[in-house]
């Protein structure tokens, strides 16, 4: 059973940069496709950024691409968002989590996330 735990993210301006972090406990995260999402009050659920256990590709939603990057830790089992050049509309909560089916059929559904981490940025 894996624990997920997000922490950063906070407050920006426009064009400023945060980080999401998610520490993975219970397991190793070499052995899953692991990525953030985000969905709030009025927001569809969207994939930001995922990771394959396979190979390490990642894949970025058109919105943040060349603005955010996703690690993975290994050394520390935990799965890190770099987001720069942050705009009003990314604001929103950031879920790590695991998807059932991998990063490329995420909308399947999770079988771990966290409780989420809170962006929100002002123009």
């Amino acid at each position: 059973q894996l624990h997920l735990e997000e922490s950063g993210g906070g407050f920006a301006d426009s064009g400023g940069s945060l980080r999401v972090s998610c520490a993975v406990s219970g397991g190793t995260i070499d052995n899953f496709d692991i990525g953030w999402f985000r969905w709030g009050p009025g927001r569809v659920r969207e994939k930001v950024a995922c990771t394959r256990s396979t190979d390490d590709s990642e894949d970025y939603a058109a919105s943040v691409k060349g603005r955010f990057t996703i690690i993975r830790d290994r050394a520390e089992n935990a799965v890190t968002l770099q987001m720069n050049s942050l705009k009003v509309e990314d604001t929103s909560t950031y879920y790590c989590a695991v998807p059932t089916q991998g990063c490329l059929h995420w909308t399947a559904g999770f079988d771990y996330w966290g409780s989420g981490a809170q962006v929100i940025v002002s123009s």
